[in-house]
């Protein structure tokens, strides 16, 4: 299948592209680079730069690549930043998915996955979560992917644009080549493996007074290689909806810290802090529609196995790609 894959030189969609080309998938990666990296896009794929502002060459690249499947990962991503700076994300996350929607339809495309999030939900009602939870997202990143979901319902009505929506969970460690590398790093193994790696003198804790067992924060990890493996069967003709995809397991601040320390070999200090502003409790996904209906299976569901995979990569690549 040819498939257009936006944001592939990003984390996660430099993984995907890696498993799709593996899997026999003919792949055009469309990247602007403000994020992502030219040596993390698999050779085997073509890369096309281009922003999803540029509706010319949006258009030009997809009919150029002959799509008939598009996975959209391109998007700005940071929780903090959506809130001091809101449009930035509504242009990009909403305005270029527009494009995207179009230019899909226009050049002929069938099937669409969306790299959501499960910060659509807000703080949630219970746990684990499951996909019929209300959705009331508490910041602009969270409230962009939602729009885009509604969009998503839309063109499927109206144009008959076959969609999954695939709510991530938090999304960790490596692939054998392709790794985590941001310019603006936020997520928390990293951060900490930044620690055992000599590059940061502590990491820090967000809050030791939660109602959780340690008092600090519970999410769910999910292993990047589990996460591009739903894309691969979201491609199956007939595969529709919203989806979580997490481990339906959830490990604390305190756990991830000491499970970098058991992983490395070295002393991580950690440093207390106050709780962030909106940091719910305790998020954890129930996958069970997923696994029901994609026929997916995480095949490294364990903290360590996802904590390995990080650490190997960042010892290997201790600065990140080159470019």
């Amino acid at each position: 299948m040819n498939v257009f894959v936006t944001g592939g030189a990003g984390y996660i969609g430099s993984v995907c592209v890696e498993e799709l080309v593996e899997a026999g998938h003919r792949v055009t990666v469309y990247d602007n680079l403000s994020e992502g990296h030219r040596s993390a896009v698999d050779p085997r794929a073509t890369l096309v730069e281009g922003c999803l502002s540029d509706r010319r060459r949006l258009g030009e690249a997809l009919e150029g690549s002959r799509a008939e499947a598009v996975i959209h990962f391109a998007a700005h991503a940071l929780v903090g930043e959506s809130m001091t700076n809101p449009g930035k994300y509504f242009r990009n996350n909403v305005g270029g998915g527009l494009n995207l929607l179009d230019a899909a339809v226009e050049t002929g495309v069938r099937k669409f996955i969306f790299s959501s999030t499960c910060a659509t939900y807000g703080p949630p009602e219970r746990v684990p979560m499951t996909e019929d939870l209300p959705q009331r997202p508490i910041n602009p990143y969270g409230a962009s992917k939602l729009m885009f979901e509604r969009m998503l319902e839309w063109y499927q009505r109206i144009h008959g644009l076959e969609f999954v929506a695939l709510r991530y969970f938090n999304a960790a460690g490596a692939g054998e080549r392709f790794g985590e590398h941001h310019r603006l790093e936020t997520h928390l193994i990293p951060n900490v493996l930044k620690v055992a790696l000599g590059q940061a003198p502590h990491c820090e804790i967000y809050g030791t007074d939660y109602p959780t067992p340690d008092g600090t924060c519970i999410r769910d990890y999910i292993h990047i290689v589990d996460l591009a493996q739903a894309h691969l069967l979201a491609l199956a003709p007939g595969r529709q909806g919203f989806y979580n995809l997490g481990n339906g397991d959830g490990y604390s601040v305190r756990e991830v810290i000491q499970s970098c320390q058991r992983v490395s070999g070295r002393n991580i200090v950690a440093l207390e802090k106050p709780r962030r502003p909106g940091d719910p409790p305790r998020l954890v996904a129930s996958a069970e529609k997923a696994m029901r209906e994609l026929g997916w299976k995480p095949r490294y569901p364990k903290l360590e196995q996802i904590v390995g995979s990080a650490w190997r990569w960042h010892q290997a690549h201790p600065n990140g790609y080159p470019d």
